[in-house]
């Protein structure tokens, strides 16, 4: 009989922990230099903001890699929540449409009613 390891849950919380802690010194990072650089002004739709809401106004990564982060902030744009989730949507769009596109392409040639008519006009000769 093999015999069942249990896992280390305190070093699996650990892990996690340290993996959250660090995304979200990552984020307060290139978030609080954003917000240095530009102004509190949204991308898309101009929606002025002041320190009473800005937590809805985001970073968003223009090339989607939140790993990228330069410190002239050229891959950072800022965007109200909205917008943010809408470039997102958009995003995801695209990626499909373009899935379904090479999908299309490879157009099934069997056609299973082609011989239909011909077998339809035999049976109702006597």
């Amino acid at each position: 009989m093999r015999a069942y390891k249990v896992p280390d849950t305190a070093k699996l919380d650990r892990v996690v922990q340290e993996a959250i802690t660090t995304a979200e010194k990552r984020a307060l990072g290139y978030r609080e230099q954003a917000l240095k650089i530009y102004p509190w002004v949204c991308g898309r739709c101009g929606r002025e903001f002041t320190r009473k809401n800005l937590r809805e106004l985001t970073v968003h990564h223009r090339d989607h890699d939140h790993q990228n982060n330069p410190a002239d902030g050229s891959n950072w744009e800022l965007l109200c929540v909205y917008c943010h989730d809408n470039e997102h949507q958009r995003h995801l769009e695209a990626a499909n449409r373009q899935s379904m596109e090479k999908t299309a392409s490879s157009v099934a040639s069997h056609s299973p009613f082609a011989g239909l008519r011909t077998m339809m006009n035999r049976r109702d000769k006597p």
